[in-house]
């Protein structure tokens, strides 16, 4: 079975080859040295391989690729092809709106406050139209969702970037009406959001005593109380938390281990049990 350290020590070779993982996952390592997820497969007396993504820092991780593994298999279980619904998601982006207008609906539609609505909208109109207008989803890729962060971060530097998650709620909406298009943030990591600017801690360890100690007495839902304990207990920020994984978790040694594509600073991050 890989590991981060095993995908990052594989060397490209004059030809292509193949290193496999689990679950029929594996990875395909090119003579350029892109290393992409693949997952061969045979369904209704046929093989096919479908594409997970490409592994690195302005791809997916490990673990994500498992995650997309794991669904493909659901999909073949029920006598799905993960290979045909992913040409036909690309033929549907064809006929999709452009990001200009579904943003707008997203704008007039979306469930916020009016001071949030405000802002999403400047920075709506200042940031994206002028350069995601007229394109279609699937279009502004990865790439160039990379780009957009890079530049905004280059003109205000130390500040997080909103950009990414404009469209990734925007997003959220055309999933709602049934669309399914890719997010064009997903490959956006977060070392490309925002620089890292060093600022004192919010609470004291006297003051993160006391609110756990408080937090046995809030009227709110168990898991959302848990959830704070887990915050103020390994200190780690939202996304980390709320994007992890079962296979970041040596629960034999009680250490949670959070990969370098998920870390702002781009280095792994591990973090004891208590």
């Amino acid at each position: 079975m890989l590991t981060d350290a095993a995908l990052q020590a594989l060397k490209p070779k004059d030809k292509i080859y193949k290193v496999a993982d689990r679950d029929g996952m594996y990875v395909c390592v090119m003579p350029s040295g892109a290393t992409s997820f693949r997952l061969e497969y045979r369904l209704h007396g046929r093989r096919e391989t479908v594409y997970l993504g490409k592994y690195g820092r302005d791809g997916i991780s490990l673990a994500r690729a498992r995650e997309l593994c794991l669904d493909a298999r659901r999909a073949i279980r029920e006598g799905r092809s993960p290979a045909i619904e992913k040409q036909r998601e690309k033929r549907r982006l064809k006929e999709a709106k452009s990001f200009g207008e579904f943003g707008e609906k997203w704008l007039v539609n979306a469930p916020m406050a009016d001071s949030t609505r405000a802002c999403a909208r400047a920075i709506f109109e200042r940031e994206l139209l002028p350069v995601w207008r007229n394109r279609l989803y699937g279009n502004h890729a990865g790439r160039s969702a990379s780009a957009l962060c890079q530049d905004r971060r280059a003109r205000r530097p130390g500040h997080s970037d909103p950009c990414s998650g404009h469209p990734e709620a925007d997003l959220r909406l055309r999933i709602l009406h049934g669309e399914k298009v890719p997010n064009p943030a997903d490959e956006v990591g977060p070392a490309a959001i925002a620089m890292f600017a060093p600022r004192d801690r919010a609470l004291s360890p006297t003051e993160i005593r006391i609110m756990l100690r408080q937090l046995e007495h809030v009227p709110t839902l168990p898991t959302i109380r848990l959830c704070m304990k887990l915050f103020l207990l390994t200190m780690v920020r939202k996304s980390e938390l709320q994007d992890a994984v079962w296979d970041e978790v040596d629960f034999e040694n009680a250490v949670w281990t959070i990969p370098k594509e998920r870390m702002k600073r781009s280095t792994a991050q591990a973090t004891a049990g208590m």
